[in-house]
């Protein structure tokens, strides 16, 4: 393919400041077909970044974390049925949070047990503060910090609704992450290196980046008063008290796009399979039946996210967003993506057999400036090939 016309795109968003820099890497199913990149790691110039460079991924852990679970219940030791309290006793601890007297948070016990299945499709009812106000609310109010803090205080956060009721984008990955635990007897960073990134040979991939890692990290970068980009301290925990499904990775996107392939290639890459054709079709399926994704989630803090609006016909699988249509001129349905809380984002479309991925580390995200390059990125692919 002719790298050109993505090369543009990313030259023309950076030099009008849409982004202080971005990279893409694309693949097809025979091997890497893309890597582009414009702008330097830190805005105002010096080294530029490239598809070797460290970031954060966020939530694109998820897909990973999610992966790492399924490979449990292919070996028998998770149930995807089951309580989850069967494996984590203190999740049946958590009640619903149904509003508020004053100050005082109030709450109710769940009307059903929240199943593995449902910490999957995220319809156990756990939320995220960015993306709901009465969470934000209780965190306030009851001095909890959000996930960002790496502290173990995040698995007391209450349900907003009753299991299996609605999907609410949330902390459920985190506890899958201990789910995994209790089922394979490993850690979690011991669980995803043995299961995924090890047999991947994704070296660069990270709960724990090395101090050179660190030092090829893209630093987050947020808008300054007068509108340019600035480099942040922001960052995870360097030493947090558990290894965090929901968001906890740092990778490179060459890093990450042997991921991606795998799950391309039904689970298999250059020989090295680590799930059944079966299990990434699953993932590849509606899982949420009726509740459907929302189109539009509103956001509940503008600083950490825009208003994510995925549109109509979308529902969700394992791990990923699928798109039940296709998009004109970009993937085709059945795709599936997802994205990170620092603008980076990925899909996979089997049916075109095409995989890519678009990174930055800013926020908000989703900002519509910046979501419109991942947009552009995905049409100049597509009309290229």
């Amino acid at each position: 393919m002719d790298p050109n016309a993505v090369d543009v795109v990313l030259q023309e968003a950076v030099a009008r400041g849409a982004v202080p820099n971005a990279v893409v890497v694309a693949a097809d199913r025979d091997g890497p077909i893309l890597e582009s990149a414009a702008g330097p790691r830190v805005a105002g110039g010096g080294e530029p970044v490239d598809a070797g460079t460290h970031v954060r991924i966020m939530s694109m852990t998820k897909p990973v974390a999610t992966v790492a679970a399924l490979q449990q219940v292919e070996r028998g030791t998770l149930r995807l049925d089951a309580p989850v309290e069967e494996y984590c006793p203190e999740f049946a601890d958590l009640q619903v949070l149904d509003g508020f007297d004053g100050d005082v948070p109030r709450m109710r016990p769940p009307a059903t047990k929240a199943t593995v299945h449902q910490l999957l499709t995220h319809t156990t009812g756990l939320g995220y503060w960015f993306f709901n106000a009465e969470l934000l609310r209780w965190e306030t109010v009851t001095g909890t910090p959000n996930v960002l803090s790496g502290s173990n205080v995040i698995f007391r956060a209450p349900l907003l609704a009753d299991p299996g009721t609605r999907f609410e984008y949330g902390i459920n990955t985190d506890w899958v992450g201990k789910v995994v635990e209790a089922a394979s007897g490993l850690g979690f960073d011991v669980a995803v290196k043995e299961g995924v990134t090890g047999p991947l040979g994704m070296d660069d991939t990270s709960f724990a980046p090395s101090g050179e890692q660190r030092a090829n990290c893209v630093p987050v970068h947020m808008r300054a008063p007068d509108g340019t980009w600035q480099p942040s301290e922001l960052d995870l925990h360097p030493e947090p008290e558990y290894y965090a499904g929901g968001h906890g990775l740092y990778a490179t996107p060459r890093d990450y796009l042997r991921f991606q392939r795998a799950l391309l290639g039904n689970g298999e890459l250059e020989g090295t399979r680590i799930l059944r054709p079966e299990t990434v079709d699953a993932a590849f399926t509606n899982q949420i039946g009726d509740l459907g994704f929302p189109a539009t989630i509103p956001s509940a803090d503008p600083g950490s996210t825009a208003d994510f609006s995925a549109g109509p016909g979308h529902t969700w699988g394992y791990g990923l967003l699928l798109n039940t249509e296709d998009l004109p001129g970009r993937r085709r349905a059945g795709s599936g993506a997802w994205a990170g809380l620092c603008n980076t984002h990925f899909w996979v479309d089997r049916t075109t057999g095409i995989t890519a991925a678009v990174y930055t580390q800013t926020l908000p995200f989703v900002a519509p400036e910046v979501h419109q390059v991942y947009v552009d990125v995905e049409r100049a692919l597509y009309g290229a090939l």
